[in-house]
């Protein structure tokens, strides 16, 4: 069974980063796409951002372009998301996903997700 480990999350306060990480096992993570989700309260799952198996793509949603970075490590099997300029609207669940293309991810893969707080 795919393993994605999410984690990085916690709280902070407005204009401040974090960067979420998420392990990947049990899979081939070098021949797969990989996104980042974000399940806000009380509402549904949004993309975030994705990027390629090679990791020369990538792409954002615009309310994060220019604010998130999308990474990947290979050879730790690894995706990061780094947050900068953080606010209260970006307080949501996090979750990475394989990705089916750098918007569409495997809903499967949402699972554990770690949490973002963005609050003073």
């Amino acid at each position: 069974q795919v393993q994605l480990v999410e984690s990085g999350g916690g709280l902070v306060q407005p204009g401040g980063s974090l960067r979420l990480s998420c392990s990947a096992s049990e899979f081939d993570f070098s021949m797969s796409f990989m996104t980042w989700v974000r399940r806000p309260p009380g509402k549904g799952l949004e993309w975030v951002s994705g990027i390629n198996r090679e990791g020369t793509m990538t792409d954002y949603s615009p309310s994060v372009r220019g604010r998130f970075t999308i990474s990947r490590d290979s050879s730790k099997k690894t995706v990061y998301l780094q947050m900068n300029n953080l606010t209260p609207e970006d307080t949501a669940t996090y979750y990475c996903a394989r990705g089916r293309s750098l918007r569409l991810w495997h809903d499967v893969d949402i699972r554990q997700g770690t949490q973002v707080v963005v609050s003073s």
